[in-house]
């Protein structure tokens, strides 16, 4: 066998694989056996980049380029559909139904309602080719790089399942529709990993699964865990009249269908089905908030035809919000990492959506003041996205003549400091960040963290254990912990406290934009740090800058200069920092950052894409902002150059044809770094009669001289 032959073999074989394990639930290898697969799979491809395919299964680990999303047209207008929460509307529309088809015996297809993001896939010849959300329903944005990360949708239907292989076999040109969806359990997982990033975490999964489908770095979406289901399917030649039918085929062809799709003769059979999905929903691995029926006939339906805005063949019973109401016993308030302050309802307890229920955040003054809560009142509380509970509203018919108002805290509950709210914020916070428990743990765990400093020998716990042991009061107090000390005596525990100080040390070689992002200033994120770090190229300068200079740095605002200037001010804050650069962290930029530095890119945007040679892509994001460029991750008119190393995306290449933007190699980028060759000489591209784009002389081997826009 061939080495060509085995990329084949390879492929057909984990995708068969994926669709064992991610569909049907019923894996015939181990993980560790996939894993080997795969990994000769990938090594495979490495050597041969001539059989590149976007649909190969080693596609859905995703990647780290930004991307801008293009609005793409449907084919079939994306129409939504109409909501009851009656079920003597769901009798009216059934008569309704009857009544359009004058007096025909018809079916309905019950299916669950899937609280997620509505996705369309065209497939052609067996292959995904785009996937685009919803959008305004005429036009959506084009995901599919992000969609081929999911591994229950395949990416490559088998080929024995094509029409020309076996009766109800796929057409060559079809179109499905579905809704992709974060589990609990993933969801669970991706707030409790935001909680100890101290990052904001989603209200429910499927504002989850959105900002997920939408990011632009498809290497996230492929970590977070995404599921799909499907239920529509489209084409000039479909398998058969039958919408249930029609379906059972997808499940035959590979794509994941909801299991409790049921065809019901009756308006009975059809009250039946909702009400035990009322109940059983509760059950399910994602969320769910009603039951679809629509006519299962595509020739009655077409029959039936449409409203304005929805089809009058199918319509959509939504479960009501199970709620409760208990009275409020007190309100307590919660300190965060950034002294922001919240409300918590502390109620008596009660049973809601499968599990007991005694707090709920009020979020601040502001949504306290709008229900003009009373210490007493009985609330209702329900649960969003049914999983947080929340209130949302107040039965004032039962409220004690004596009750007293809910008056907000005017001082933190932990140290006793007086609270400040600042001008543009519905948060009142704590302004003793130096004092504060709450603060001073949480600005730990912030300065511990992957995108910070970097020490993953540690966690919230672990933070809270040395805190509590008077082990560490600040951050300073890490780099000076021994292992002794973490073990306290107990010897079993000293290869892993070893570690803990090994990390910690190893952390003093976190770059100094790393390094401005962990003290936790508050407003100062991840983005504005490395600005900061960058303008000010040291620590001395950043904290001496005055307001007028601060509000020089391109995104930084008065809140955020203040912010600076306040935490630069605090002595603590200086005493702490003078602690760090003792102990070795990095206070500047470093040499090679330092240096070499022009203006060879100013005032160009530079779009990094492909795979190089002799740099990474973070280096040579580096490189550009060092020499006055900016990096952007999408091809636009105002785009100056492509940085284009291997395996450059065809579309971009079209792209870049069409607006005229130029195409730049490796090779000729380091030369325009190290002056032999300016920016405003690069040699114009040209694309040739047979569609291919000739790259500029490249003496890099791993830089192709031709890329077709049909690789």
């Amino acid at each position: 066998m061939t080495e060509t032959e085995r990329i084949l073999q390879l492929r057909r074989e984990l995708h068969e694989h994926n669709h064992r394990y991610y569909v049907l639930n019923q894996p015939t290898i181990s993980d560790q056996d996939f894993d080997f697969l795969l990994r000769e799979l990938q090594d495979l491809e490495a050597k041969h980049p001539d059989l590149y395919d976007e649909n190969s299964p080693t596609q859905r680990v995703g990647n780290d380029i930004n991307q801008q999303f293009q609005q793409v047209e449907h084919r079939y207008p994306m129409l939504s559909l109409a909501n009851t929460y009656s079920r003597e509307e769901v009798q009216a529309w059934y008569e309704q139904v009857s009544k359009g088809l004058e007096g025909q015996e018809f079916e309905v297809c019950c299916e669950m309602k899937y609280d997620g993001l509505s996705i369309s896939l065209t497939y052609e010849h067996g292959r995904l080719i785009r996937a685009v959300t919803r959008g305004d329903g005429v036009r959506g944005d084009d995901v599919t790089q992000n969609v081929r990360t999911i591994r229950c949708i395949p990416l490559q239907l088998p080929e024995e399942c094509s029409e020309a292989k076996m009766q109800g076999g796929y057409p060559e040109n079809f179109e499905i529709r579905g809704e992709i969806l974060l589990p609990w359990e993933s969801f669970r997982r991706l707030n409790a990993e935001r909680e100890e990033a101290g990052e904001r975490l989603f209200a429910n999964p499927r504002n989850a699964a959105s900002g997920t489908l939408k990011s632009q770095n498809s290497r996230v979406v492929a970590e977070r865990g995404l599921d799909a289901y499907l239920y529509y399917l489209l084409g000039e030649e479909l398998p058969s009249d039958g919408h249930y039918e029609n379906l059972m085929q997808c499940a035959r062809w590979g794509f994941k269908m909801s299991e409790g799709m049921r065809k019901c003769k009756t308006l009975q059979e059809v009250m039946d089905c909702i009400a035990y999905w009322d109940e059983e929903r509760k059950n399910q691995p994602v969320a769910t908030d009603g039951v679809v029926l629509k006519v299962n006939s595509l020739r009655q339906q077409q029959h039936l035809g449409y409203t304005a805005k929805s089809p009058r063949w199918a319509i959509a019973y939504k479960f009501k919000a199970e709620r409760v109401s208990t009275p409020l016993l007190e309100v307590t308030y919660q300190v965060g990492r950034t002294g922001a302050i919240t409300p918590v309802a502390n109620m008596a307890p009660v049973w809601l959506a499968g599990t007991t229920v005694k707090r709920a955040t009020l979020n601040n003054e502001d949504f306290i003041r709008s229900f003009d809560l009373h210490i007493g009142d009985y609330v209702y509380v329900e649960k969003g996205g049914e999983i947080i509970p929340k209130i949302v509203g107040v039965e004032t018919s039962r409220r004690n003549a004596d009750a007293v108002p809910v008056k907000f805290a005017t001082h933190c509950p932990e140290c006793g400091a007086e609270l400040v709210r600042y001008e543009g914020e519905a948060a009142h916070y704590c302004p003793n960040d130096a004092g504060c428990p709450p603060q001073i743990k949480g600005r730990i765990e912030h300065f511990i963290a992957r995108k910070a400093m970097n020490i993953m020998t540690l966690g919230p716990e672990t933070v809270d254990d040395y805190y509590n042991r008077g082990l560490i009061h600040n951050i300073a107090d890490l780099y000076e912990l021994t292992p002794q000390q973490i073990t306290s005596g107990n010897d079993n525990r000293l290869v892993s406290a070893k570690k803990v100080v090994k990390s910690i040390s190893d952390s003093k070689e976190v770059p100094f934009e790393r390094v401005v992002f962990a003290l936790g200033i508050r407003f100062v994120g991840e983005t504005t740090a490395r600005l900061l770090a960058r303008h000010f190229k040291d620590m001395d300068t950043l904290a001496s800058a005055s307001l007028e200079e601060l509000l020089e740095v391109d995104g930084v605002g008065e809140v955020i200069a203040e912010s600076v200037i306040r935490y630069f001010h605090d002595e603590k804050n200086i005493e702490i920092l003078n602690r760090l650069r003792e102990y070795g962290l990095q206070m500047r930029l470093s040499e090679q950052e330092m240096s070499g530095g022009s203006d060879t890119f100013a005032g160009q945007s530079v779009v990094i894409s492909g795979v190089f040679t002799h740099h990474s892509r973070d280096e040579y994001k580096a490189m550009i902002e060092r020499h006055g460029g900016k990096n952007v991750g999408s091809i636009s008119g105002k785009t100056s150059f492509v940085l284009a190393g291997d395996n450059m995306g065809p579309s971009k290449l079209q792209k870049a044809e069409r607006l005229g933007v130029k195409i730049v190699s490796e090779d000729e980028f380091l030369a325009m770094v190290a002056g032999d060759v300016s920016s405003s000489e690069t040699v114009e591209n040209t694309v040739d009669e047979s569609g291919n784009r000739s790259l500029p002389d490249s003496n890099s081997e791993g830089i192709p001289q031709q890329l077709s826009f049909f690789d």
